[in-house]
């Protein structure tokens, strides 16, 4: 499959998509593309909809396109959310079975075999659910930075609890985690001068417009460009 086919609407998930390859890592599939011989990796935790997000791995490319390589792990197992519409579908009982402790304790020996192939610096980004895996991440000092994107529900335990630089990205309008609760994020970690961070709001967009926006709408794409763009640079800066 060529990598346009991989943008279709609706897009084709096939595991081909993207530049990169599906590996083995940790005993977790994983799409894995940009210089195999970099010391620095990037590792991207997907929201409900999976690994194989078209969008998703473009986002992937376009970061190891920067000099990373980069890691976006199947923490789902093969069993993304396909339509969370569908009135057979329990989003309790999904997040029974894929809830971010189990993400985090998975995430722990994907990391073990990034440093174990030489990488000496890792960053991570979650995106929702991948956010609520990765604030526990950056409560230790397993990784060097983090950006977390329109956030799943995490707690100021979790915020307070960070070690390392971290940026978190969020919505204007958001029905899981409102702007009033990102400003809350924003003075708690002002209040960290031991590293840096920031919270930044963007306006007029929704829940996932990072890696899930529409593609015949130019302002959403602009969006959706600035926070990828936003990710990439906290990367460049934090993960040397």
């Amino acid at each position: 499959m060529s990598s346009s086919q991989c943008f279709e609407n609706p897009p084709n998930l096939s595991s081909t998509c993207g530049e990169g390859r599906v590996e083995e890592l940790a005993g977790l599939k994983a799409y894995v593309t940009g210089p195999s011989d970099s010391k620095l990796a990037v590792i991207l935790i997907a929201d409900v909809f999976g690994y194989e997000a078209p969008k998703l791995r473009k986002l992937a490319d376009k970061v190891a396109s920067a000099g990373f390589l980069v890691v976006v792990p199947d923490f789902y197992y093969g069993d993304p959310v396909v339509d969370p519409s569908n009135p057979n579908f329990s989003r309790e009982a999904w997040l029974k079975t894929h809830s971010p402790d189990k993400g985090y304790e998975d995430a722990k020996p994907v990391i073990a075999a990034l440093k174990s192939k030489g990488m000496s610096a890792i960053g991570v980004a979650g995106f929702c659910w991948g956010g609520m895996v990765l604030v526990k991440l950056a409560g230790t000092e397993d990784i060097q930075a983090a950006v977390i994107l329109h956030p799943g529900h995490i707690t100021e335990d979790e915020i307070k609890a960070v070690k390392i630089p971290t940026a978190i990205l969020g919505a204007e309008n958001d029905h899981i985690f409102p702007a009033e609760e990102l400003i809350k994020f924003r003075e708690i970690m002002s209040a960290k001068t031991e590293f840096e961070s920031y919270v930044k709001i963007f306006p007029g967009v929704r829940h996932g417009w990072s890696v899930r926006y529409n593609d015949d709408d130019e302002s959403a794409i602009k969006s959706a460009e600035e926070a990828q763009e936003d990710l990439l640079n906290w990367f460049l800066k934090h993960v040397k």
